[in-house]
């Protein structure tokens, strides 16, 4: 994010306040929209958002810069995020596993070629809206890999460091929650498109 690269690590290092408030504000909005994808619940989101600055700005004078700043807070959003995630569901386990590369868990029906949808159909929203819910019936594992890499534009690698996680782990949840997102939204776009074709 370009807006993080102005920021002067050493200030954010020593405390320095203005520096300390231009780091909440190049990267509030970002931290929200990522927590409110991943929990869907608003005073969740809030609660990460302030928890990820709280600990940030705690940690800022050991930061040694080995990540970017933005990868780092990521990475501290990412893990409120999970605990919250955890509290509701203690059962869940993020962790890698090996064999999960596979695509077993894969059930793609019926995918229809949206490619002679009106741009507008595609961009509206109610389409957006659908999208968002379509999001939110993912795994938890496959929505946060698809919201850092796909949504807050996060390279493979910083989303494997984020996440603590493997490229390989990454990529292959990435394919996963694109393929089930394409499923999910295949009945959506396939009326839309039959609609359109029927006029």
């Amino acid at each position: 994010m370009s807006e993080g690269k102005e920021l002067s690590l050493s200030k954010l290092r020593a405390g320095d306040r203005a520096e300390i408030a231009r780091l909440v504000d190049a990267y509030s909005a970002n931290i929200y929209r990522l927590a409110l994808k991943m929990l869907a619940n608003p005073q969740d989101a809030e609660d990460v958002l302030q928890n990820t600055f709280l600990k940030a700005i705690q940690a800022l004078p050991k930061f040694e810069g080995r990540s970017s700043l933005s990868t780092w807070l990521y990475r501290i959003a990412v893990n409120e995020a999970l605990m919250t995630l955890r509290r509701r569901k203690p059962e869940i386990n993020f962790a890698h596993k090996p064999e999960e590369i596979g695509e077993g868990e894969l059930h793609l029906n019926e995918l229809r070629d949206w490619c002679c949808l009106p741009e507008k159909d595609l961009i509206s929203a109610e389409a957006q809206n659908y999208l968002d819910q379509a999001i939110q019936q993912l795994s938890d594992k496959l929505r946060i890999v698809f919201i850092l890499r796909d949504i807050e534009k996060l390279s493979i690698s910083e989303t494997s460091e984020a996440l603590g996680l493997p490229e390989t782990t990454v990529k292959a949840r990435l394919l996963r929650a694109r393929l089930k997102l394409r499923e999910l939204l295949s009945a959506y776009y396939g009326e839309r498109l039959g609609t359109e074709k029927s006029r």
